[in-house]
């Protein structure tokens, strides 16, 4: 089984990423304690036989007993324990810390029971964080407590207990999964003994070796007209999953345009004023991504369009003028836009070109576009690099709170300097109100005064899941389901 992507993985340690294209192999190599099953985005225990809340803050979860690892140390609470104290030791600027911020500590109670104590009681999504880029368990006799352990190491050493292991490793080129016979989790054994993952510099490349049968199974990602083309081709077929997928526009709040706090808060309503984004699904995207007018994107459960309540549907030049006028901003605004083709898909040359010049086209902006290699642009954005940059999102757990703790907690995955205390507070209410009425109103709350008043990030777009796969291919749609993780598991040919 050939699975073919453009989507580079940045480090195969849990703690150095927060990135689909790390995440997919993790998924396959490392266990959780809980997962979901293919075609079901609802939790199961993994590797726990159970895991429930034992006080109002406490979580604990039973490990079955005689798990190892494929090299044959044993898996252990300490094991456990180990896993989540070094990402929030490491607290690497692109690791998942932000998935535990509502962590206070993990202890292992004996050998099989480990116990998460929580800052909050009643925390409604902490035991989806489990299955998430903050959830694989990593051998402690491997993996040091206070550094990331370089990729070619852990291969090597191999502490792998998901499905796979890995054989072969050329990073960004080709990885070699062989089934793990002693995985006892709930993905189950692989229906096919061997996974290839071959990595593509461009989509086309991968378009075309898609469409030769070369590659079994292409995801992530392909360009709206691949996709198109590809519908008629009679040798593939191109499977949808659920949406949930996010760009958007991230405003590191230090070094942004503006003075003073109020004119960068100026120059953000201006953009979000002047944006079109039913242009940029239209023009750009051919429909295969919709507009975004709050960070939770529409279908998610508490989903509310605040950005379209605050600043309208379509572009407003002049309420974009006046808020700029106001603040006494100097104009044009020089922007220097950063994005990046290799990660979010060859269209953002397209796309960003665009919002480049929807602002010029206002007459109060001047952008300046630069675009990075991915490997690079994670690193240079969390380092105060750029000023103004492009990011996406693909969702962790199909919860509107994965789309507000990890931006707009203290501490969070956009690095771009927003902590505010109103909604931080919010936040915590949110996450820990039993009551689904309560907690949608608060859920909306946030997002209309994030809209109004910060603006730390400027949504979209949003977008579903696409693979592509040769017409002798089985169980692609199974694992399109709404946990947002690709298992190469249910993949098998005839």
């Amino acid at each position: 089984m050939v699975v073919g992507t453009t989507d580079k993985i940045v480090t195969l340690d849990p703690a150095g990423a927060y990135d689909n294209g790390s995440f997919t192999p993790m998924n396959q190599i490392y266990p959780y304690l809980m997962n979901s099953v293919p075609g079901d985005a609802g939790l199961k225990p993994d590797v726990a036989e159970k895991c429930e809340f034992t006080q109002p803050v406490v979580y604990t979860c039973t490990l079955k007993p005689g798990l190892k690892f494929a090299n044959g140390h044993p898996l252990t609470a300490a094991s456990v324990k180990h896993s989540y104290d070094r990402i929030v030791k490491i607290n690497d600027p692109n690791g998942p810390i932000s998935l535990l911020t509502q962590l206070d500590h993990t202890d292992a109670v004996n050998e099989t029971t480990v116990a998460f104590t929580l800052k909050n009681p009643n925390d409604q999504t902490f035991p989806q964080v489990l299955a998430t880029n903050a959830g694989p368990i990593v051998d402690e006799q491997v993996f040091p407590a206070d550094k990331l352990l370089d990729d070619n190491e852990i291969v090597k050493a191999k502490p792998f207990a998901g499905p796979f292991t890995i054989e072969t490793y050329k990073k960004n080129q080709l990885v070699d999964y062989k089934a793990n016979p002693d995985y006892a989790g709930v993905l189950g054994k692989p229906r096919s003994e061997n996974v290839i993952a071959k990595y593509y510099a461009s989509a086309q490349s991968l378009k075309e070796d898609v469409q030769k049968n070369t590659v079994d199974v292409g995801f992530r990602s392909f360009t709206p007209t691949d996709i198109d083309s590809l519908r008629g081709s009679d040798k593939v077929t191109v499977y949808e999953g659920p949406g949930g997928e996010l760009r958007y526009i991230v405003f590191n709040l230090n070094t942004m345009p503006g003075a003073t706090p109020e004119q960068k808060l100026a120059v953000r309503k201006a953009i979000a004023s002047s944006v079109d984004r039913d242009a940029l699904s239209r023009n750009v995207y051919k429909g295969t991504y919709t507009p975004a007018y709050s960070s939770v994107p529409p279908g998610v459960p508490g989903s509310v369009e605040s950005y379209k309540d605050v600043y309208g549907a379509t572009p407003n030049k002049d309420a974009a003028a006046k808020f700029l006028a106001d603040a006494g901003m100097p104009l044009p605004v020089e922007i220097n836009l950063q994005y990046n083709m290799d990660h979010y898909g060859s269209s953002s040359d397209e796309e960003y070109a665009a919002v480049k010049s929807q602002l010029e086209g206002t007459g109060l902006f001047k952008v300046n576009l630069q675009q990075t290699e991915w490997v690079t642009y994670q690193k240079e954005r969390t380092q105060d690099a750029y000023p103004v940059y492009q990011l996406g999102w693909f969702p962790d757990f199909p919860d509107a709170d994965n789309y507000l703790t990890p931006f707009f907690a203290p501490n969070n995955f956009l690095q771009s300097h927003f902590d505010d205390k109103f909604i931080a507070d919010l936040i915590v209410k949110e996450t820990t109100e039993p009551d689904f009425a309560k907690r949608t109103d608060l859920l909306r709350q946030i997002q209309d005064v994030l809209a109004r008043d910060h603006i730390p990030m400027l949504p979209l777009l949003s977008g579903k899941q696409i693979a592509v796969a040769a017409k002798n291919v089985e169980g692609v749609p199974e694992t399109l389901d709404a946990s947002f993780k690709f298992r190469y598991t249910v993949l098998s040919k005839h």
